[in-house]
């Protein structure tokens, strides 16, 4: 039976993997620069994360939520611990698309609004209302056409702010670093200005984490630098190192309400698992503490070859003055993945936190090599 193919692939085909190598079926060394688009959070074949789900599935892989699950209990203490919002409600899902489409509906529901605001270049998912509020129209079918979303440019301080004096909205949604859109960040100033002008709306103020959560900004999440109260968190991603599991944490004001979200997989035994296991490694490791290093090393390796760099973190990107398109290609055949973004001079970097700054090294001479 063939694939319905919809992604341009690699051509590698990875056997297995540790930390931030990675292995292809001819035995050829990679440097995971990418970890599987930021999914790779605490690094692949960490011994720990897989005692966890090991454990598991001798002890119990799957029920639904028909039933009593301790473990969803013991991850929302966790998580609430080590992220610093411990009042915050834990929805759980399987996928970052999942959760911005849940935050939407949520929001919709408790405002009884239909409108969203969101930005140019923002993605949030392929689902319905997700979609509807990605700025990428060739994702947009018909259907997802009929959601009723305004893009407003990113930073606009006071477009955005006379938009939201409408209160028309039931949601304005944003990324604190754009992923697919090109790294661009919101400034404190701007962030500040949606909240307080959508909390006198009746707005809700949804920050999509999927990408920037869990670490990779440098801070647990990256709205904590800009000092915000979101209404609804989405995240995925890193959140489950490769494991399928996403979530929206919800602001304790907005209580729940019987009937109004439900999944059958979200939540389930291996979910929890995977994300205990990941927040037990922070936790425990503490690989957090070395990213404002690693980042620092990267932008000076950076500024010495004369690049621009975007994002922070290890959700990095470095802008150059013509498409990358061929240098990626060039650095895999090097044995070094990376990723694009819808800017076509950006090299997007996501690598798992088990770097070390001197792993830097090796991507910055096979550019410097590539530009002569």
């Amino acid at each position: 039976m063939p694939l319905f193919d919809v992604y341009s692939r690699y051509s590698v085909t990875p056997v297995q993997a540790k930390g931030h190598q990675v292995e292809d079926a001819d035995g050829k060394q990679y440097l995971d620069f990418y970890g599987g688009h930021a999914v790779i959070s605490i690094g692949h074949g960490h011994p720990h994360f897989q005692k966890r789900l090991k454990e598991q599935i001798d002890a119990l892989p799957f029920y639904s939520n028909a039933v009593q699950n301790p473990l969803q209990q013991e991850l929302a203490a966790l998580l609430g611990r080590i992220s610093g919002l411990p009042d915050y409600q834990l929805f759980l899902c399987n996928s970052g698309a999942e959760a911005n489409e849940n935050a939407l509906k949520l929001a919709s529901f408790r405002t009884g609004r239909a409108k969203v605001l969101a930005f140019t270049n923002s993605f949030h998912g392929r689902t319905s209302a997700a979609v509807a509020a990605t700025d990428m129209p060739k994702a947009l079918a018909p259907l997802n056409a009929q959601h009723q979303v305004d893009f407003l440019p990113f930073n606009a301080t006071e477009i955005v702010v006379k938009a939201l004096e409408s209160e028309q909205y039931c949601a304005v949604i944003l990324e604190c670093i754009q992923g697919v859109g090109g790294l661009e960040e919101p400034t404190t100033a701007f962030i500040q200005a949606i909240e307080k002008a959508a909390q006198k709306s009746g707005t809700w103020l949804i920050t999509d984490e999927v990408q920037s959560g869990f670490g990779r900004s440098g801070d647990f999440f990256a709205f904590q630098k800009h000092a915000v109260t979101p209404d609804v968190i989405s995240m995925a991603k890193g959140m489950g190192n490769g494991f399928p599991v996403g979530g929206i944490l919800v602001h304790p004001q907005h209580k729940a309400i019987a009937g109004e979200l439900g999944t059958t997989f979200g939540g389930n035994h291996l979910a929890c698992a995977a994300v205990l296991a990941v927040l037990e490694v922070l936790e425990s490791e503490d690989p957090l503490s070395a990213i404002p290093e690693l980042e620092n090393a990267f932008k000076s390796h950076a500024e010495k070859a004369g690049i621009r760099v975007k994002g922070r973190g290890l959700m990095l990107g470095l802008e150059f003055d013509h498409p990358v398109g061929e240098m990626r290609k060039k650095l895999l055949e090097a044995g070094i993945l990376t990723g694009g973004s819808k800017n076509p001079n950006l090299l997007r970097i996501l690598p798992p936190y088990t770097l070390n700054k001197t792993d830097w090294e090796p991507l910055f001479n096979a550019i410097n090599h590539l530009s002569k």
